[in-house]
Order: C-alpha cells, then sequence, then structure tokens
C-alpha cells in the first residue's frame, strides 16, 4: 500500500498505516498537488460545546511552500518562511488542546518542531510522524517510495492519480480529515488500539 506524506495526517490515515505499517510505502516521487493533506491538516476550533464532525467546528493549518513548479516532486517541496506560520500553528494547537486529558504530557515533544526551521517539507512532515509514532510506542519507520506504485493495487488507500487525492476525493479516503492529534491528545497511548 502506499499513501501520501501528510502534515500531522488524518486519523483515517494512521488506521489505513497501523493495520500493516511493515506494508505501507510513502509516496515520494508524485508531483507536488497544493491544497491537499500534503501540507494542510484539520484541527479541533477551540469552543466549548462543539461538534468536531462539522466543518465549521474545524481549523485548517497550511504549511506555506515556495513557489512550486510544475510538476515537481513532493519529495522537493520548500517551506516558506515569510510568515510566522509556526507561532500561528502552535498556538491554534495549545488553543484547540491545550484543555485534553494529554496535551500537558506530549506538548513538549511536539513543540520544537514549532521553533526552529525545517527546509523540506517532506522531512518537517515525516519528523512529526516520528514523534506521533514514538508518542503511540509504535515501532514503524516511514518508507520512502522510489517509484510510483501500481495503478492495479485495489487498496482503498493505494497510490491513486493525483487528481483523486486533490480536494473533496479526499475526504472518501480520510473521512472528516480530523488529525491524528484529536485523538492523541484526548486517548494518549489508548489512540494506537483504536487505530487498530
Amino acid at each position: 500500500m502506499v499513501l501520501p506524506i501528510a502534515y500531522l495526517a488524518p486519523r483515517e490515515w494512521y488506521r489505513a498505516y497501523m493495520r500493516n505499517p511493515e506494508a505501507v510505502e510513502i509516496e515520494a516521487m508524485e508531483s507536488f498537488e497544493k491544497q491537499t493533506y500534503r501540507n494542510r491538516c484539520s484541527i479541533a476550533r477551540p469552543s466549548a460545546g462543539s461538534d468536531l464532525r462539522q466543518p465549521s467546528d474545524r481549523i485548517i493549518l497550511t504549511v506555506p511552500v515556495k513557489k512550486v513548479e510544475h510538476k515537481q516532486l513532493t519529495r522537493d517541496i520548500e517551506i516558506s518562511y515569510q510568515s510566522r506560520w509556526q507561532h500561528q500553528h502552535w498556538i491554534s494547537l495549545t488553543s484547540a488542546y491545550r484543555h485534553t486529558p494529554y496535551f500537558d504530557y506530549y506538548a513538549d515533544y511536539l513543540r520544537p518542531m514549532y521553533e526552529r526551521e525545517t527546509k523540506w517539507l517532506w522531512d518537517f512532515n515525516s519528523r512529526l510522524h516520528e514523534i506521533i509514532m514514538a508518542l503511540l510506542n509504535a515501532q514503524c519507520p516511514l518508507v520512502e517510495s522510489r517509484k510510483t506504485a501500481s495503478l492495479k493495487d485495489k487498496s482503498p488507500f493505494a497510490y491513486r492519480a493525483t487528481t483523486e487525492w486533490r480536494g473533496e476525493d479526499l475526504n472518501r479516503w480520510f473521512g472528516d480529515g480530523k488529525s491524528i492529534l484529536d485523538e492523541l491528545f484526548e486517548f494518549g497511548n489508548e489512540t494506537k488500539y483504536r487505530l487498530e
């Protein structure tokens, strides 16, 4: 199974990944598509009594990238630091999750990713994935695909033509798109078992 790289991936992405991590490769040789989970995530909106299933109760965080050339590989996308996006993302994460049971336990592991610059989007997302897996006590290294996966793979999360990983089509594969952080901060280590 081949999955696209994602910024604080949706819980459905992790559910597919955790089913058999040894059989999963992360697609690095695809053309980067804007406005996808490759550089976006959906987190809870900080308000009492929110129904997180509703799009209005979600916040979209986007990692800005430098100008993308036509058919530029996802592996080669550089992060832009012209704005203070790291500070804004950390404030949003803190506001959304500070009252959850496990935020205080996990925040110090994630915070450094928002305090230093990482040149490549791939490296940033990969490092966040490693941190999340460590917090889940799961030994599942991310394996980068070196070739485009076969379109014959019938798995629901198998590599799709790039147009199928875009916009609304992502909902078919990633459900409501809620970030893994929603589960992690609410259920801690139990998240691993909820995903399996």
